[in-house]
């Protein structure tokens, strides 16, 4: 038998509907995102002409998820109305849906203080990124709709806080494509593996080649270390790699000549099967390129001791998430288009004072040494920098020092890409509990970060299962007013 004419009959045969059950029900009808031969990871403007949907005024995003949800009474949005009312009764109704239930209000137990030419009150948890709020977007009215952990993660990472659907990252890699073939397009540093896990930065009915690749960093001795799961294999050279690797786009291409002759006379593997293996062999392909890549980025002795200083590598307790921050830096200018880099547990709802001091001394000066590095590689301005959470806490207390989670109002801050510097936009009211002022829904935050990314929320869709998906859904609005 010819290999041609096994290739059409396993295709056909009971291995082939094995095959195309395991694949079907997770491909449904995907589409390389590239287009008719352009492949699913191909960069837009080898297609296209440009990238996008219009010029974007960001070229790379650096996420900072705060797991968990800080106070944004205690760190960004001041109320001074806290401590003026401080264990009196909220003065007007809480929501009908509560986490738990909560007292009085609580004052902040830190002292807010003004910095920068545009004079915004930053708390004394974070002084090193209020010395760099001259180059801050404050949105202060945030809002969501789930007061538990998981569907508020899902809401802000996937748009949706109920079914599973692609994530932020993953739309940008389909809409946008790769800068360095030789890296992926999407990657997330130490996500969270509960509340959601991989949905949050996973490809969902996108091709999966669109789904983070996630680091790992572990810190031994003073030193923090990022690795990547199976990326290499231990048994096999690179040579014996190489040779499987043509061996799989060998086979694939014979696939693909029998099925098209086969789907002429009734017969062969759906389209919807053909993207999703091509989507597979590009991911080992991608693997493969990586092994040279990465080790590169993550070698970080070649970095000067003014830079390791600026980041607080070196020191506790800054050393891990300042480690973090810097791999983001690498990856960006390497080419990676979105990075989300994660750190946990911001969930007080008892030791506020304690829990929140120790957190905000992990990330406040490494924070503010990306900003400053970026700026000083003239990266800052066509990278966006986005600081938040799932949701932020309620100004009442619970117990005697804690908060509860409040999806109705919270903070969220952007730097350079193509937003304004020292600049604030909408409020909560006058304790922190709802937003008030220009009102930002999650779907209208999705929409502005693609807008800066050259993506229109409303073209940039899927169709899956009969209908065409967005990140937004049939909402969202871009709130230009934030842009510079």
């Amino acid at each position: 038998m010819l290999r041609r004419d096994w290739l059409r009959n396993i295709s056909t045969g009971l291995g082939g509907l094995a095959l195309h059950s395991l694949l079907a029900s997770r491909a449904g009808a995907a589409v390389p995102c590239g287009g008719a031969g352009g492949g699913p990871f191909v960069p837009r403007e080898a297609l296209t002409g440009r990238v996008g949907h219009f010029a974007a005024r960001a070229q790379r995003i650096i996420f900072l998820f705060m797991h968990g949800g800080p106070s944004h009474v205690d760190t960004f949005d001041y109320k001074p109305g806290l401590a003026e009312h401080d264990g009196q009764p909220l003065p007007f109704a809480k929501p009908r849906v509560q986490f738990s239930q909560t007292g009085n209000l609580l004052k902040s137990p830190w002292k807010f203080r003004q910095y920068g030419d545009c004079g915004a009150w930053v708390s004394d948890l974070f002084p090193h990124v209020g010395g760099c709020v001259d180059e801050l977007t404050f949105v202060h009215s945030l809002h969501g709709s789930n007061e538990a952990h998981g569907g508020a993660l899902l809401k802000i990472n996937t748009g949706s806080d109920t079914f599973v659907r692609p994530s932020l990252g993953a739309w940008l890699s389909y809409g946008l494509g790769t800068e360095n073939e030789s890296l992926p397009s999407f990657v997330t540093i130490n996500p969270t593996l509960g509340h959601g896990g991989v949905r949050n930065f996973g490809s969902a009915f996108l091709p999966p080649i669109h789904q983070a690749t996630r680091i790992a960093t572990s810190r031994s001795n003073g030193q923090t270390t990022a690795s990547i799961a199976n990326l290499t294999h231990a048994g096999n050279s690179s040579d014996v790699q190489r040779l499987q690797l043509q061996l799989l786009g060998q086979l694939d291409e014979l696939r693909a000549a029998d099925g098209a002759a086969a789907a002429a006379g009734g017969v062969g593997i759906p389209a919807g099967v053909d993207a999703e293996l091509q989507a597979r062999i590009s991911s080992f392909e991608l693997a493969f390129r990586m092994q040279t890549e990465a080790p590169r980025l993550f070698d970080l002795s070649g970095e000067t001791e003014g830079t390791r200083r600026l980041y607080g590598m070196d020191d506790e307790p800054t050393g891990n998430f300042g480690t973090q921050c810097l791999l983001a830096r690498r990856l960006s200018e390497a080419g990676v288009r979105f990075v989300q880099v994660s750190h946990a547990y911001w969930d007080q709802h008892s030791e506020l004072r304690k829990d929140h001091t120790r957190l905000a001394a992990e990330v406040d000066r490494p924070i503010a040494g990306l900003l400053r590095d970026l700026k000083q590689r003239g990266l800052l301005q066509d990278t966006l920098v986005i600081w938040g959470a799932e949701f932020g806490r309620t100004p009442t207390a619970q117990g005697t020092d804690g908060r509860d989670h409040n999806p109705h109002a919270f903070t969220w801050w952007m730097a350079g890409g193509g937003v304004k510097s020292g600049f604030r936009y909408g409020a909560s009211d006058e304790f922190g509990f709802y937003a008030s002022e220009n009102k930002v829904h999650v779907h209208d935050l999705h929409a502005t970060i693609l807008h800066l990314m050259g993506l229109d929320h409303e073209q940039l869709t899927y169709r899956y299962g009969g209908r065409d998906f967005r990140l937004t859904d049939v909402s969202g609005r871009v709130v230009d007013a934030i842009f510079a």
